[in-house]
C-alpha cells in the first residue's frame, strides 16, 4: 500500500509511533524515524526495519520543538529523495497534573511538544510535498482534546489544539492535493498509560465498551488508512480509535 513512498514518523523508536513505523515498513514505504534522546537505540531501530522489512530506513536524532532541528531533518530528506509522501506527527508527553497545581515547566513544555513541535513538522512538510503537489500528513490527537477529562488539562488543551491545526491545514493545504487528518486514540496499551496508578488503569479499561484496551497496532492500522491512497478523498478528519471509549 506504500511501496516506494518516503515517510518521516516522529517519536517512531516506541509506542504508536514504532507501530506506525513497521506497518509502514510492511507495506514497503521508505522510512526516517525520529528520537530525541538515545541515538543508539534509534540506530538499532531503522537496522531492525532494515532487516526485516528490506526498505530504506534512517533516524534523526531531533528535538521535535527546536526549528533548527527540524529544518535540518526535511533538508536531509529532500537530499535523498527530493520529496517526501507522508508525515506522522506522533511525538507526545502525558503529564498529568490538577489545576492550580501545574508547574510552569510542564505547561511549557507539554505545548511546545505536543502542539509547537507538530505545526513546525507540518510546515516543513507542507513545503516539500508541496512541489510534487501530493502527500498525507496525519496527526496524532487523542481522545482527551476531543472530549476533555479531570487532571489533564494541559494535555487536553495540547491536544484539542492539534485538531484545530488539522482542521485549518486541511483547508489550506487541499488545494495542492495535501491531506491533512488527525487520529486520536483512546486508552492505548502504552510505556505512557502503563505509568498510572492500578486503581485509575482499571477504572479507564471500564469505561472502554468493547471492553478491552487498546493496542499499538489498532492506531497504526487507522494511519497507514489515512496516509494510503485507500484514502485519496479524505481529509480534514479526525478518526477515533477508542473502542468506544466513554470519558
Amino acid at each position: 500500500m506504500l511501496k516506494d513512498k518516503v515517510a518521516f514518523v516522529t517519536g517512531s523508536t516506541r509506542g504508536i509511533g514504532w507501530a506506525v513505523a513497521r506497518t509502514f515498513a510492511q507495506q514497503g514505504a521508505n522510512l526516517f524515524l525520529n528520537g530525541v534522546s538515545d541515538q543508539a537505540h534509534l540506530d538499532s531501530c531503522a537496522g531492525q526495519i532494515r532487516s526485516e522489512f528490506g526498505v530504506e530506513c534512517s533516524g534523526f536524532l531531533a528535538d521535535v520543538c527546536d526549528p533548527t532541528s527540524v529544518k535540518r531533518c526535511y533538508t536531509e530528506i529532500f537530499k535523498r529523495y527530493k520529496r517526501l509522501d507522508v508525515l506522522v506527527n506522533n511525538a507526545g508527553i502525558l503529564d498529568d497534573a490538577l489545576l492550580g497545581m501545574i508547574p510552569d515547566a510542564a505547561i511549557n513544555r507539554t505545548i511546545q511538544v505536543n502542539t509547537v513541535g507538530p505545526i513546525y513538522h507540518l510546515q516543513e512538510a507542507a513545503r516539500l510535498m508541496s512541489r510534487n503537489k501530493s502527500g498525507s500528513i496525519i496527526n496524532i490527537s487523542s481522545i482527551i482534546g476531543r472530549v476533555g477529562n479531570e487532571g489533564q488539562a494541559v494535555y487536553g488543551a495540547s491536544k484539542a489544539a492539534l485538531i484545530g491545526l488539522t482542521l485549518s491545514a486541511a483547508k489550506e493545504l487541499a488545494p495542492k492535493n495535501i491531506r491533512v487528518n488527525a487520529v486520536a486514540p483512546g486508552f492505548i496499551g502504552t510505556d505512557m498509560v502503563k505509568q498510572l496508578p492500578p486503581a485509575k488503569y482499571d477504572e479507564r479499561v471500564r469505561s472502554i465498551k468493547m471492553g478491552r484496551v487498546g493496542e499499538a497496532q489498532d492506531v497504526a492500522n487507522a494511519v497507514l488508512f489515512l496516509a494510503s491512497d485507500l484514502s485519496t478523498y479524505v481529509t480534514g478528519q479526525v478518526l477515533g480509535v477508542d473502542g468506544g471509549m466513554l470519558i
